[in-house]
Parts: structure tokens; C-alpha cells; sequence
């Protein structure tokens, strides 16, 4: 086997050109702890991901007699092993799917419950547990049900089994919900407003001559009911009848069993009033889903059959050692595994027989989360609202199921989304990988995660055509001494922090009693006109307070908790969150941002273009006309591997270039649309440096640091950093002129340090305008650079909620209770 000098095995790459690397050839020391680091764009994850991982995965599937694999441009990769690679991804939008239920925690804890629930008998009704009775199993049909017997009086009942326990199956879920939880229910504070009366609007979905219309026909209502007309009164000084007939309607239950001995009228002249209720879920019935005009008038509320526990009555009420199964979800992990820890001391020696196996099991991944930062998490909580980061290290704790040796990980920032705090689990589960003999490479921007590397391979020396090359490697340490390392070299340097701050003078906008999930009356100001980072461990409430609380802007006299104040004078709220831009994968970097109209229609009005019949939609890849139809535009096609990934496989037709040939011949300075495509952003940017427009978007486009994307990446391929930034400046782009209250997650994930400080000056840039943006951040530079900080904590869950410092970054820096207050100034 080859080995460096040191005699330790290692893999070697030689001549890789993959992309924009510069025909790299290094030595990557096996089973160790690796970071590729790097300006943004600078290549890391072309070598770690589209060479590496690519080349481990051809070699491993030639081997098992698959053929024709793309091989990624590089001469040879030596003493390669089967790779696995985690990702930054989310986990598919499906309501029913819960961190319980991909981590099959849930599972395990339903056979628990199958085994040691307690329940009321239905015929003595004294408590009785089910480890204690005796159980029969009987046929029906296909069918094999469980019955049981009261170990008290003998009574024969139906056992609860694990399908009982489960939201997702039929014998368990709560039949209204249908296993959810929740349901759509009339948000009547934006239908009805009771203290005006119909003729002054009560009703806010009536208007114009609509609304008199209504009007009209309520008052035949209550005249052949016998109840007085509307007469400008205001709609909360009607009696019982009048409100019945006006919400539900005369046809509905609720009027037939008030008006008992009448009959319902015939026509709606005669008085058969529909109900503003009525023809609220009528509507939404007919378009078939909540759409942009029906979402004002509902909201999404608890089930009022289950309460909110998404399971039956019986299942959902019965208990092992105090506890429901429904309640046992809501807790974090770190709570849970209290429990588990609990019970295990409480048990029977023949109860510990039934359920060891589960417990054990449950034990052991419930500690790998916690291990990976995640322990704030619920087993309720859904997979379709954790970030990437979270989903990421879910997939990483489940990692140490395996004993696996000799694999190649691969994984893209898996501190990303983590408070400095919380970096050292991650660290045990990466030096855990490499001890059982694997080779970990991450890609990280993280300083504490490269000084527990064993090696660092730096990329760059810029991004994009000005990225690709190895400019320093070696530990840690030796990385700060080499000049040829940009990282080194601003590692090493002194970064001073200049303490000024944006005064106040503009006055506050303000959050008064936050108290929804884990906040805690949380009382928090933020300045206008200023930069405020929202800090604090994971799930200590920085989203919740940000994005559910303050992004709803100022709220009513009437509320009496989760009040905002202060937001009334801006022309709007932008939130710039983390979630996927788009799974199509015909959205890329051009289309998302609008630069690419722009680039169609030039591309229409050129002499070429004329001559050959062809028009601004014949430039489309999304149309039929000008694009190559073997692909569909796509420039690849699919090839299904059955049990394998499925790989993308160049066109055959037109090699890859999305379009026909005579689209292609059309050229723009010497660039068909193919090339245009192929083009960074910043080198389109100066492609198009006369096109006023397009240099506009672009320009803002590097000014969030993505000069280094394809306008033809697609926007699947885009980490959860790179997707927001993009976001940002497309509100920036839309929103000039205007006073805005940005409200924007994590910025800099996914962001070199130097990469941090450009960012900055766009995000002072946006303040000096007039802006206020509100960051929740880790980051530290961006925290010290802040003119305001909120802290919350002190932990995450239940032990979070609280602001526990708040004021400049100097006096959270003194301030003992904060936990970032720690890390400021701290470099």
C-alpha cells in the first residue's frame, strides 16, 4: 500500500481536474480525521465529493459488475474503500414523519408500551397491567387479533398491541386527524370582527356589492325566523339565534336544533342563508386546498378529538410507570433517556425480560443524538421542520450503530447550525469514527473542529476559475505558519474588534411576555436601524422568538401574550430562512434570480438568432423548441441502478450542452447560451459588465458571497448557506428602496472566516441603509461585529426560553449568566 513519509497509509490522487481543480495530486493520510477548508467555491466538495466519493462509488459498483459509471476527470485514485457520504439535506415533507420514526426510537418505545402498559378493566374497572394478564390469540378471516384477560376478574378485552400505539396505522390513529394532531380550523379574528356591525364590515371577506348582497339575505334569514334585523347593530350585541343563523347558516344542525318546529326556507330569498362559516369550508372544499386567497381565513389548530396526541382515546390515555406514550414524545431526548434511565431501576425481573432488548436499544441511539448536539429534540418533533444541520447529525449519530472499518466518511460542515458549546459532542462522534479504523473527512470551516484534525488540507487560493489548488496542508498548527495558506494565514493574524455601535435613537421594536413553546415570558428589544444577533445553545428559543413571534409583526390590543410592538412604520417583514429553495431540478442560479430572462431575451434580439427564426423562448431549456428533447434541457439523463443510487449519465444526444445545434450556433461575444450557463457569476458578472440589469443582480449575487456559483447550478445541488444567500439577494433585489425588517437565519453557514468578514459589509451596507436586520447566529464574528445581541438559554428545551444577557457585545461579554458571552472576544 502506498504511504506518505511517515510510513502511514494514505490515499493517493493524482492529476484530478474535476470541475475547477487544477490538476490536484495529493496524499490524504487513511484512517485519520481530515478537514478540507477553504474560501467558499474553492473547491472542497469538487475534490471530497464529486472526485473522491465519486471515484470510491465506480470503482465499488465496476466491482460488483455494474458498467458505465461516470468517472470523475482524474488520472487515478489509489487504496480507495467503499465511501459514505452525509450530507447537509433535509428530510422529505412528510407530516407523518417524526425524528421518532426515522431513528425507529418510536418503534421501540410502542413495543414497550405493547408489553408493560396499565389500563382500567372495563368490566371491574381496577387498574390492571398487561405483563400480568394472560394473553389468546384468535383468527378472523385474514385477520389475527390479540385478546387478553383481566388478571383481576377474568374479563376478556381486545389488547392494546404496538399497531394501537402508532399514529400511522389504523388502529391506532385518532380518526378525526387521522393521525396529525392537528386540523384546519376558521381563524375567526380575521372573518369576523363583532364589534362593527354588518353594514360597517364586520364581515371582511364581503365587499362591494357582495357585501350588500349578504346583507340581504341574513335579514331575510332573521325575518323568517322571526328574529329582528341587523339595523346596524354591532354583530357581538346579537341573541343566540341571530349568531347561529349568521356563522352556520339555516341549514345546519345548529339552526335545526334551535329553531326545533320550523321548517327551512326554500330559497335564499325566502331566508336560506348559507352561514359565513359554512361558506368558508365550502370554498375550501371546492378549490381543494388552502390556497393564497383561502389562507387568511384558516388556520392550522389542535385536534379537538385527540387533543393534540394523534392517537385513539384508549391508547393514548393508557400509562407505563406514569407515563403516556403521547407525553414520553413530547419530552427532549435528554429527558427521555432520564426516563429510560428511571425505569429500568423500577422494573420486575420478568418485566425487565420483556422489554430489555428495547430499552437497551432505545438507551444507546437516544445517547448518540445527545451526543450530536440534538438532544433538545422530541421524538414528536416532524423531520419536515429540522434544518439541514440538524438532519444531518441525526444521520450522523445513527452512523455509530455501525462497527464498520475501513470506510471513507464523507461529510459537508457537521457543526453547522451549533453553538461553540455544543461542537465538542460532534467531535466525540467524528474521533469515534476514526478509531474504529475509518477514514473521516470533513469539510469544515469551524477553527475548533481543524484543531482537532489530524490533518488540514487547505483549497483555494480564491473561488471559482481563481480556486482549485492545494495551498497548504499539514496539522493544525503548521497550517498557521505557511504562507501560501490563505486559512494560515488568517488564522494567524490579529483580528482586532472595533467596540462602536449604532446608537438607539430610532427607539425599539419590542416582544413583550414571549410565551410560546419553550419561551418563558420573554420580554426582548431590538433596536431599529442596527444589526441585533439572536444567540444562544441550540433550541434555547432563538427561532421561535425571531420567526413565530416578531415576523408575525405588531399585534392587537386584544393579545395578551406574544405581543409586538414597534414594526408598524416598515414597508415590510422578510424573513430569509434556511429551507430548500426548490427540489426541481430545473431551477438553477440564473432562473431563481431573474438574470436569466434577461439573458434570453438578448440572446433573441441577436442578428444570429433572427436569421434563424429564433425568439427570447427558444433560449429556454424549459421549453420545447430549442432544447435538446433527448434530455428534456437537462444536459444528462438518469440511469436507474436499482438498488443503488441513481446516476446522472451525460446526454448522448447533445453531449451534455442542454440545447439543439442551432440554438448553439447563436453566440454573444464569442458564448453560446450552454457556455453563458456554464459561466460563474462572477464571470458573467464581466460578461455582462454593459448590460445594466443583469450587472445589477449579478453584482448582488457576489455581494452575498456566491460569485463563485454556475448561473446553470442547480439549485437542489446548493447547501442550506448558499440556498439563504441566494434568497437574500433576491429580496435585496426586490426590496430596494424600501424600509424593511430583515429577519434572516444563519447567514454565514457554510462560510469561510474571510468569506464572514465580506459578508459583513454587505450586512452593514443593508443597516446603513435604513434597514434593521435581525441574525440568528452562532457565528462569531458576526456576533462581535453586531451592534446588539439577545441572548437565550441557559440550555436548549425546556432548560432554555430565557434571555439571559442582552445589550452591546461588550456588556454580554461581562455578563457571567450568558453562555455566548463566554466565546466573545474569547479568539
Amino acid at each position: 500500500m502506498e504511504s506518505n513519509r511517515n510510513s502511514q497509509p494514505v490515499i493517493r490522487i493524482l492529476h484530478a481536474s474535476e470541475g475547477n481543480l487544477k490538476d490536484v495530486s495529493l496524499d490524504i493520510p487513511k484512517n485519520s480525521l481530515v478537514v478540507f477548508t477553504g474560501l467558499s467555491g474553492s473547491g472542497k466538495s469538487t475534490l471530497a465529493v464529486d472526485t473522491l466519493y465519486q471515484e470510491c462509488q465506480r470503482q465499488y459498483l465496476e466491482a460488483i459488475g455494474y458498467q458505465g459509471i461516470r468517472k470523475p476527470d482524474v488520472e487515478s485514485i489509489m487504496n480507495l474503500s467503499p465511501a459514505i457520504k452525509i450530507a447537509q439535506s433535509e428530510y422529505h415533507k412528510n407530516p407523518r414523519s417524526s425524528v421518532g420514526t426515522v431513528t425507529n426510537i418510536y418503534t421501540e418505545l410502542r413495543m414497550i408500551f405493547e408489553k408493560l402498559h396499565e389500563r382500567s378493566c372495563p368490566s371491574c374497572e381496577k387498574m390492571i397491567r398487561s405483563s400480568e394478564c394472560k394473553e389468546e390469540l384468535e383468527k378472523n378471516g385474514n385477520d389475527f387479533k390479540v385478546y387478553m384477560y383481566c388478571s383481576r376478574c377474568g374479563h376478556k378485552m381486545e389488547k392494546l398491541t404496538r399497531g394501537h400505539f402508532s399514529y400511522n396505522t389504523r388502529e391506532g390513529a385518532c380518526e378525526t386527524c387521522h393521525g396529525l394532531g392537528e386540523v384546519l380550523k376558521i381563524n375567526m379574528e380575521n372573518i369576523l370582527n363583532e364589534d362593527l356591525s354588518l353594514e360597517e364590515g364586520a364581515v371582511s371577506y364581503w365587499d362591494h356589492a357582495y357585501k350588500d348582497y349578504s346583507i340581504g339575505n341574513v335579514n331575510a334569514s332573521f325575518r323568517y325566523y322571526g328574529l329582528e334585523a341587523s339595523g346596524n347593530r354591532p354583530v357581538k350585541a346579537y341573541n343566540e339565534g341571530q349568531r347561529i343563523l349568521l356563522l352556520y347558516g339555516a341549514e345546519s344542525d345548529e339552526a335545526k336544533a334551535h329553531f326545533k318546529d320550523v321548517q327551512v326556507p326554500r330559497k335564499v330569498s325566502d331566508g336560506r342563508f348559507e352561514g359565513i362559516l359554512t361558506t368558508m369550508w365550502r370554498r375550501l372544499d371546492d378549490k381543494g386546498s388552502v390556497t393564497a386567497q383561502l389562507e387568511p381565513y384558516f388556520i392550522s389548530g389542535t385536534c379537538d378529538s385527540c387533543s393534540g396526541n394523534k392517537l385513539k382515546k384508549l391508547p393514548g390515555s393508557v400509562e407505563v410507570h406514569g407515563r403516556t406514550i403521547t407525553s414520553l414524545s413530547l419530552l427532549s431526548l435528554i429527558e427521555l433517556l432520564e426516563w429510560i434511565e428511571g425505569i429500568e431501576k423500577e422494573l420486575s425481573s420478568s418485566e425487565v425480560s420483556m422489554v430489555s432488548v428495547y430499552l437497551s436499544d432505545m438507551k444507546t441511539k437516544v445517547r448518540r443524538l445527545v451526543s450530536g448536539g440534538i438532544g433538545y429534540l422530541s421524538l414528536d418533533r416532524k423531520t419536515m421542520t429540522l434544518s439541514g444541520g440538524e438532519a444531518q447529525r441525526m444521520k450522523l449519530a445513527a452512523t455509530l450503530d455501525s462497527t464498520l472499518t475501513g470506510v471513507i466518511y464523507i461529510m459537508d460542515e457537521p457543526t453547522v447550525g451549533l453553538h461553540p458549546k455544543d461542537t465538542e459532542g460532534i467531535m466525540k462522534i467524528l474521533k469515534n469514527l476514526r478509531d474504529l479504523g475509518n477514514t473521516v473527512i470533513v469539510i469544515e470551516h469551524d477553527t475548533d473542529v481543524m484543531k482537532e484534525a489530524d490533518h488540514v488540507i487547505d483549497i483555494g487560493p480564491g473561488a471559482g476559475k481563481y480556486g482549485g489548488e492545494i495551498i497548504g496542508q499539514g496539522t493544525y498548527d503548521e497550517l498557521l505558519s505557511l504562507e501560501s495558506s490563505v486559512t494560515g494565514r488568517y488564522l494567524s493574524s490579529e483580528h482586532k474588534t472595533v467596540h462602536t455601535y449604532r446608537t438607539h435613537d430610532d427607539g425599539y421594536i419590542e416582544v413583550n411576555d414571549g410565551s410560546m413553546f419553550n419561551l418563558k415570558s420573554v420580554h426582548g428589544r431590538f433596536p431599529r436601524k442596527c444589526l441585533t444577533s439572536v444567540t444562544g445553545v441550540s433550541w434555547s428559543g432563538k427561532s421561535t422568538l425571531v420567526f413565530e413571534i416578531l415576523a408575525k409583526g405588531d399585534s392587537s390590543e386584544k393579545q395578551n401574550i406574544n405581543r409586538v410592538s414597534g414594526t408598524q412604520d416598515f414597508d415590510s417583514i422578510v424573513m430569509v430562512e434556511q429551507s430548500a429553495l426548490s427540489r426541481m431540478k430545473r431551477s438553477n442560479v440564473a432562473t431563481y434570480s431573474g438574470v436569466y430572462s434577461d439573458v434570453r431575451k438578448l440572446f433573441g434580439t441577436l442578428i444570429e438568432a433572427k436569421e434563424h427564426g429564433l425568439d427570447a423562448k427558444h433560449f429556454s431549456f424549459n421549453t420545447i423548441g430549442g432544447r435538446c428533447e433527448r434530455c428534456e434541457g437537462l444536459g444528462y439523463v438518469t440511469s436507474n441502478m436499482l438498488f443503488f443510487e441513481n446516476v446522472d449519465v451525460i446526454c448522448p444526444e447533445c453531449n451534455g450542452k442542454q440545447f439543439n445545434d442551432q440554438v448553439l450556433s447563436v453566440k454573444y461575444k464569442d458564448h453560446s447560451i450552454h457556455e453563458v450557463l456554464k459561466l460563474s457569476v462572477e464571470e458573467a458578472a464581466d460578461l455582462f459588465k454593459e448590460k445594466r440589469g443583469m450587472k445589477k443582480i449579478l453584482g448582488l449575487l457576489m455581494d452575498v458571497g456566491l460569485g463563485y456559483l454556475e448561473l446553470g447550478q442547480t439549485l437542489t445541488t446548493l447547501s442550506g448557506g448558499e440556498g439563504q444567500r441566494l434568497k437574500l439577494a433576491k429580496e435585496l433585489i426586490q426590496s430596494e428602496g424600501k424600509k424593511i425588517l430583515y429577519l434572516i437565519d444563519e447567514p454565514t453557514t457554510g462560510l469561510h472566516p474571510l468569506d464572514v468578514e465580506r459578508f459583513l459589509i454587505l450586512l452593514n451596507r443593508i443597516v446603513d441603509a435604513g434597514n434593521t436586520v435581525v441574525v440568528v447566529e452562532h457565528n462569531i464574528q458576526v456576533i462581535e461585529a453586531s451592534d446588539w445581541i439577545i441572548d437565550l438559554g441557559p440550555s436548549g428545551g425546556i432548560y432554555g426560553g430565557e434571555v439571559i444577557a442582552m445589550g452591546t457585545p461588550v456588556e454580554v461579554a461581562e455578563d457571567k449568566n450568558s453562555v455566548t458571552g463566554k466565546y466573545i472576544y474569547a479568539r
